[in-house]
């Protein structure tokens, strides 16, 4: 869903990156170009103010995801400026020449793209671990011995997977972790989930994709008393064999910010390099 965006006469920017270089000169060059177009900012280390327009991630993807985590379902819009390398989740950059994004925003020349978020219950979560992914969620074998992961989708159960470990990606993700373990790219504005196992013994097992609206529920098994590796976007931690997690949809959306009608096909294409074949450059 593509919401036009407002113009705001003066906006309030919180500006966040997790190492925000004071000797970038990129780093200046944007706050002395907001300020010149009236935009009031700081820095955004957790605690939004009120009033606050926008929010700039400035770095890569890993920087952008934790300013989703810190927003905490916040309606704030947040952009993705690309200080890293591939940017995939990341719609500008700051880079010699003009930057009419920097005027775009400030007059409101923009869309606001919702992306949907999945969310994690179970006793196996840490206290303070934030339970939402944009991403993805997976579960990974800690040792040698492969996992026996048990999969239900609704009702449904699926056959046991034995790999590595598993993927359950939202279609934000489709593009990270889970396209590297040869899941489908889904376009963002899709309700779905999409379930890849990771190096499955089973070599009939491929990826599954289920509407967002479906229960999933997801434990896993070993021959040993191993521990598994979950994460949830760029945070991890450790559970025990037999752990169970419920994944669901989320209730709130991400709200991210978009230019100049920039579409997914064109972003797949830009920074994945899809359908690149020296044979077309004839």
């Amino acid at each position: 869903m593509l919401i036009l965006g407002v113009k705001i006469e003066l906006m309030t920017i919180a500006i966040y990156g997790r190492n925000l270089d004071k000797d970038d000169e990129r780093v200046w060059f944007l706050l002395r170009r907001l300020a010149a177009g009236g935009a009031r900012t700081y820095v955004f280390q957790g605690n939004l103010e009120a009033g606050t327009d926008a929010v700039l991630a400035l770095g890569g993807d890993g920087t952008f995801l934790r300013a989703i985590n810190l927003l905490r379902g916040s309606s704030v819009p947040i952009a993705g400026i690309n200080f890293g390398r591939l940017g995939f989740l990341t719609s500008a950059k700051v880079e010699e020449g003009e930057n009419a994004w920097i005027e775009d925003l400030l007059q409101g020349r923009y869309c606001v793209q919702k992306r949907i978020l999945l969310k994690v219950e179970s006793d196996a979560v840490p206290h303070g671990i934030y339970p939402y992914a944009l991403n993805e969620f997976s579960i990974q074998r800690q040792n040698p011995a492969m996992l026996r992961i048990e999969i239900g989708i609704g009702e449904g159960r699926l056959p046991s997977y034995w790999a590595d470990g598993v993927v359950v990606s939202t279609p934000t993700g489709s593009t990270a972790y889970s396209l590297s373990v040869g899941g489908p790219i889904v376009t963002p504005d899709s309700d779905v989930f999409i379930i890849a196992p990771i190096a499955p013994h089973n070599l009939n097992v491929r990826p599954i994709v289920t509407p967002a609206e479906s229960d999933l529920t997801i434990s896993f098994g070993a021959k040993s008393s191993q521990k598994g590796v979950v994460t949830l976007d760029n945070t991890s931690f450790e559970v025990p064999v037999g752990s169970t997690f419920k994944v669901t949809k989320a209730d709130y959306c991400a709200n991210c910010i978009t230019f100049n009608n920039a579409g997914f096909i064109d972003a797949i294409k830009d920074k994945l390099l899809w359908g690149e074949d020296k044979r077309n450059t004839f």
